[in-house]
């Protein structure tokens, strides 16, 4: 009589256990930013040791209101290097939104009228960066560092050569020297409270939105996200609107600041302001970097140059120390890539 066996079911392979979660503190400490802020962290305790008059709120509140336009600027940069392009007309965008404003200013229309005229002449200064670099494939560097004298140029003959002055006397530039120059509660700058809200919309744009992947996606292989359907040229014309529209914006808190402007006001502010972008982490060969590293690098400069005038350095030298700065931020960014490639 035959002998039935029975099957014997195969072992059940146990699943791999999921790695720990790391806690918020390991997650940034292992961020690019986190040494950019380490950094700062030690700046901060360095102007306490040698600065006089570095600690206290006022003049922390007084850092603010000086980062404040770079920092807005520096946002709209962030998107153009991780979409791995540059941007160098910033600067002279910035010189062009806020002669736009006055001149409206000047010639008796609507203050909110002549702001937005001065963000809309940024918006469109963008644009054409956006689309003389997508649409004739011309590298943002030589187009951007073509603008950044074509708009100077623009600027000077909307001047005429000539400054332009706002008096304080006029009720509507007294409200539009608000933006500027008033503070909220009478305590923080109104600067610094709009480059706030822009560094929180930027960063719910930049990591919560479709355009932010999208970003990404462009400035970490451009052929592969078109190939995933993504319109990579779009992706840059509007990183180049955006970098521009908050060149003006700045241009126009400029002008509400010093109720005053030329043509060759925002010149070297360009240099600033990507500075700042790679000092807080972001590659120069795009597809990485955070609003929060922007946010980071801005505060590191300001604080830099605040501890320089505050033992009376040269501004000879405060203008060496920035640069030593962006090399080392560079070389760091390098060096990290290179280990990264090794393992």
């Amino acid at each position: 009589m035959a002998q039935t066996t029975t099957p014997v079911a195969p072992p059940v392979a146990k699943p791999a256990a999921a790695p720990p979660a790391r806690s918020p503190l390991r997650r940034f400490l292992h961020a690019r930013e986190a040494s950019t802020f380490l950094a700062l962290v030690v700046l901060f305790a360095l102007g306490t040791l040698i600065a006089p008059g570095f600690v206290g709120t006022g003049n922390f509140l007084t850092v603010g209101q000086q980062i404040a336009q770079i920092g807005i600027m520096a946002v709209g940069v962030t998107f153009v290097i991780i979409n791995a392009e540059i941007d160098l007309s910033v600067g002279s965008i910035y010189g062009l939104g806020a002669v736009v404003c006055g001149l409206l200013m000047t010639s008796d229309v609507a203050w909110p009228l002549a702001a937005l005229g001065g963000i809309a002449a940024g918006a469109a200064a963008g644009l054409l960066n956006g689309l003389m670099t997508v649409g004739f494939g011309i590298p943002s560097f030589i187009v951007t560092l073509g603008t950044l004298s074509v708009y100077r140029g623009v600027t000077l003959l909307l001047s005429g050569g000539a400054p332009i002055s706002l008096s304080a006397k006029d009720p509507a530039v007294a409200e539009f020297n608000l933006l500027g120059q008033g503070k909220l509660f009478g305590v923080v700058p109104m600067q610094l409270v709009l480059f706030a809200l822009v560094a929180v919309v930027g960063t719910i744009v930049l990591s919560r939105s479709r355009y932010g992947f999208n970003t990404y996606a462009v400035g970490g292989s451009a052929e592969a996200a078109r190939l995933c359907g993504i319109d990579t040229g779009r992706v840059k014309v509007a990183a180049f609107t955006l970098s521009g529209t908050l060149a003006g914006l700045a241009g126009v808190l400029g002008l509400s600041f010093l109720s005053y402007v030329q043509g060759v006001t925002g010149t070297g502010m360009e240099l600033t302001a990507i500075s700042a972008v790679i000092i807080g982490g972001a590659a120069l060969f795009g597809g990485s970097g955070t609003m929060l590293g922007t946010v980071i690098g801005v505060a590191f400069i300001g604080v830099l140059q605040n501890i320089l005038n505050l033992r009376g350095i040269s501004s000879f030298w405060q203008t060496v120390a920035t640069g030593a700065v962006i090399i080392l931020a560079v070389a760091a960014d390098t060096w990290l890539r290179r280990r990264s490639g090794r393992r």
